[in-house]
Parts: structure tokens; sequence; C-alpha cells
């Protein structure tokens, strides 16, 4: 049986729609897995100070991961392996050696660091719980949690190789156990040691998330270990081309950062109903954005290196049109349908009503931002197979600080504009609710993304004309279905609601779920009608490429 799935998730796997949507499968089951992670949460703590404790306590390794484990990245490394590996294995495997070793000794140093000024580190940069009675338990909490970027950024180089051969499964694999890990956490260690079990499971997480690619490579012989450098000059000019990357990265989570950290200043619990929201529309990213991103990334670095700019502008304007393609309806279904989603997912224990439709408030603004999203991620990949990453670098500085700015300033309208603060309430019917300052956040978050968007947009056709006017008939298609589809689905409510007990979760599901899939039928009918071709392209893949696929015979029988 172990034989068996280790040749399942060893299998190559080349073309694009294919990779495409075996990754989203595995980023669907991990998304069900944080769900319920997310799930047990809520039941168990609500919106809660306790909660705001375990949320908080990411932010730090969240750093260190976006800054020393962005070296080691597949965007960026990911081309140096196939040039280093196509001259030969022996030259390839002293190259990964040395990365392995460089950044291992790095990253180690950091988080001793890190791990031993963190009392006064912590209530610094999160000063909402600067004299809390809880700030020991957050301190603990952050020290135990550094183990996470360092096997999260092992994870990372180990899957450099693993989609260098094409063994996407092995790659989409890692985050269902770290899920899986997260989910221990929560039920069987925080009953014994309090908040700190929660961080012990991001932490055996963070270890399963790196541990299940070793077989694979122990297979190819292809583990990377500890070794003398003998040649520091591709390290430098790594380095030096992955800093960039780094600061980019580290944009994006200090742009969050400062979010959390206005957010520990407002009522208890702002920190939780952030979080939950965040990661009810990384979803939809998750799946689409990251998916395609991750897919096409190889194929984008080998058309780059053969000079093939035009097949290269062709795989861009294909990923960029499926993203719309799905992204679209999926962020107009949860706008519509936010409520239900909410309440399905996290309504259960001390979840209550209140928690539920301010974290659907929440929701609803983060989703708007994500197409923008999923092809930022995208464009950023484009960029890195190119070797230019510059662009990004300056694009997320301006997008961090407008994230920042906005936060700061849209908290402080919220505060002192009471006309602003009623229209927002009413529109996200959230009226009469205690801690509604919280949305700002989340609408300064999407504005700034939104921003990125645009000016990766520009960067990106100052070079390749070609790329708008057939990603902009997609979004056309799109949006028009969409609309129509949403609309369906919201007088569909008033049809469920008459049927599904809405007083029991089960009821509350059943009517999402009933208007979401009529919805989704009169799409597709739209679509249809419209004779798209992405709507073509899913069949044909479907029908042709996954469900009748061969599965090749076991590699990987020594594992």
């Amino acid at each position: 049986m172990v034989r068996k799935w280790f040749s399942f998730i060893g299998r190559e796997i080349r073309g694009l729609h294919e990779a495409a949507y075996l990754l989203a499968v595995f980023a669907l089951l991990s998304q069900v897995l944080a769900l319920v992670r997310d799930k047990l949460l809520a039941y168990y703590f609500g919106a809660s100070h306790t909660l705001d404790i375990y949320y908080a306590a990411f932010r730090i390794p969240d750093i260190i991961f976006a800054s020393i484990g962005s070296l080691v990245s597949a965007s960026i490394l990911l081309p140096y392996f196939i040039e280093r590996f196509a001259k030969s294995d022996d030259s390839g495997r002293e190259f990964s050696d040395n990365i392995y070793t460089v950044f291992f000794s790095l990253i180690l140093i950091v988080g001793l660091v890190v791990f031993a000024i963190a009392p006064y580190l912590v209530p610094y940069v999160i000063p909402g719980f600067a004299h809390d009675p809880f700030l020991p338990d957050l301190i603990l909490s952050v020290r135990i949690m550094l183990l996470s970027p360092i096997f999260l950024g092992l994870s990372n180089l180990f899957s450099c190789l693993t989609q260098m051969k094409h063994r996407f499964l092995v790659y989409g694999a890692s985050p269902v156990v770290y899920n899986l890990g997260i989910i221990m956490g929560v039920v069987f260690i925080y009953p014994l040691i309090g908040v700190a079990g929660l961080a012990v499971g991001v932490a055996i997480g963070a270890f399963l998330h790196m541990a299940i690619q070793v077989p694979f490579l122990k297979h190819e012989s292809i583990v990377p270990k500890l070794s003398m450098i003998r040649n520091w000059a591709p390290i430098r000019g790594i380095a030096l081309n992955s800093l960039p990357r780094m600061v980019t990265l580290s944009a994006n989570q200090v742009a969050s950062f400062v979010l959390i950290a206005i957010a520990s200043l407002m009522v208890p619990g702002s920190i939780s109903i952030f979080n939950f929201a965040f990661n009810l529309q990384g979803v939809p990213l998750t799946i689409i954005g990251a998916s395609y991103s991750s897919a096409v990334f190889p194929t984008l670095s080998k058309l780059y290196f053969d000079n093939n700019k035009k097949e290269f502008l062709d795989k861009m304007i294909l990923s960029a049109q499926h993203i719309i393609f799905w992204s679209m309806p999926i962020m107009v279904l949860f706008i519509v349908l936010r409520a239900q989603i909410v309440r399905t997912v996290l309504g259960a224990g001390a979840f209550d009503w209140a928690d539920t439709r301010l974290t659907a408030a929440m929701l609803a603004l983060f989703v708007i931002s994500t197409i923008a999203q999923s092809l930022i991620i995208l464009f950023v990949r484009a960029f890195y197979a190119e070797g230019k990453t510059a662009k990004p670098l300056f694009i997320n500085l301006i997008s961090a600080g407008s994230i920042v700015i906005l936060g700061y300033a849209l908290t402080k309208l919220f505060y002192h504009w009471d006309v602003f603060r009623y229209f927002v309430e009413d529109l996200l019917k959230v009226s009469g609710q205690t801690g509604t300052s919280v949305l700002m956040l989340g609408l300064a978050y999407s504005l700034g993304v939104t921003l990125n968007l645009f000016l990766h947009w520009y960067a990106f056709v100052k070079t390749y004309k070609g790329f708008t006017r057939p990603v902009l008939s997609t979004l056309f298609h799109s949006f028009s279905a969409s609309i129509i589809m949403g609309y369906s689905a919201f007088l569909s409510l008033r049809i469920f609601d008459q049927i599904f007990p809405l007083s029991k979760v089960w009821g509350v599901f059943m009517q999402g779920l009933c208007a979401g899939i009529f919805g989704i039928a009169v799409g597709i009918f739209i679509l249809y009608l419209l004779r798209n071709r992405e709507l073509a392209a899913v069949w044909n893949t479907i029908h042709h490429k996954i469900w009748k696929v061969a599965i090749p015979p076991a590699e990987v029988e020594r594992m």
C-alpha cells in the first residue's frame, strides 16, 4: 500500500493542464484539512484573545521564512538547478549540496538569535500584548514556531529538485501533511500543555512538509547534504539574485505584520477575525493561482532558457486566461454566499453568530482581490523565470507601503468619520456589531493588492505587447457569466431558506450548496452560449488527459 502511494505521488507529469489540475486536487485536499483545522480552532476558542495569541505567534517566524526561506525558493533556484543538472548530475549534486549548507547554517543562526531575544522583541513588535498577562505564552509559542521556517525552508529547497523532475504530486502533497500536523496539535497536544501545544502542532506540520519529499530524493540519489564549499562564486551570484526576492516577500510579510500589530490594539478577537477570513480567501488562491503558477513555472524557465519568447508569451496568456476563468466565478460566489461559507466552516462551539457576521464581512473584502492575488503570483513567476527580480521587488515595496498606509489611514477614518463607518457597516451587514474597525485592515489589503496587480501587468506588457487583448477577452466572458451566476445564486437563496432549517449548520450548508450549484449551472450555460474557449479546454483536459491518463509502473520500490 505504501509502495503504491509513493508510486503515485512520485509519477512524472509534464502537461500544463494535467499538472495544474492534479496540483489543484492536492491543494483542494490541503485546503479541506485547513478548513478542518480552522473549524477546530473556531469550535474551541471562537474569535477570542487566546486564539489571538496563536495567530500573533506566527508573525515573527513568517517573516524569517519569507526572508531567509525565500533564498531557496523554487522561483529563484529552479532555473539554476535545471541548468546545472543539464550539464551533469555531479555538477547538479555539488550545487545543491552547497546551497543546502549555506541555507541551513544561516537560518539556524538566525533562529537561535531570535530565540534568545524573543522576550524583548515580541512586546515591541506586537504592542497589543506588551502588558498582557498572557505575554509569556506568546513568547513561548513564538520560540516553538521558530522550528517552522527551518523545516519549511528545507522543504522549499527539496521542492526545487522534485519540480525539476516534474514530480508535482510530491510537491503538492506537502501542504496536506502540514495541515495534518497542525490538527494533531489542536486535538491532542493542546489539551496537554495549553496554547503552546498549538505551536508544537505547527512545528510538527512543518517537519512533515519537509519529510514527505525525502523518500523520492533518496530514490533519485539527490538528497542534499552538508559539504565543504570550494567555489563561492555561484553562491554569491544566487544570493545577489535572491536578495530582491527576499526583500519582496519580506515586504509583504511586514505589511501583514503591521496590520496584525494594528489589530492587536483593537478589541480582543480582532486578530482571529482577520486570520479566519484571510485563510478562507486563501482557498481559491491556493487551488487556482498557486497551482497554475507552480505548474507553468518550470516550462517558463525552460522556454526562456531556450530563448523561445513566443511560446513563453503563449503559456503566460493561457495560464492567465484559465486563472481568470476559474477565479472570477469563485470570487462572486464567495461574496454572495459568504455568510453560508463562514457559518458552515467555522460556525460551532465558541464561534457565535456575531463572529460569523464579522468574519463574513472581512471575507468579502479579502476575496475581491482574489484574481489580483492569483495573477500576481503568475507575473512574479514569469519575471523570475527571466531572471528579473528587481521589478517584483520595487512593485511589492510600493504595494506593501500602500497597504500599511491605507491600513492606518482607513482605521483612523473609520474611527473619526461616522458617515463612512455607518456606510461600511450597512453595506457589509454588520451594523450594531462591536469590533468592526478590523474590516479596514481587509479593505486596505485588497486595495494594496489591486495596485500591485496593475503595476505588475504594466511592467509585463512593456515587454510582451500581445498579452492584454486575449486575457481581457476571457475576463469579459468570465465576468459576464459570473455576474449572472452570482445574481442567480442570490435569488435562489430565498427559495432554499424556505426548505432548509437555517437554525442548523447543516441547513445553512445545504442552502449555500444548492444556491451555489444552481448559480454554477447558470454560469456554465452562459459560457456555453458565449462559446468560451476555456470551458472547452477544461472539458477536454478532464475527459482526455486526467481520467484516461495511464499510470506508469512503480519506480519507487526501494522507498
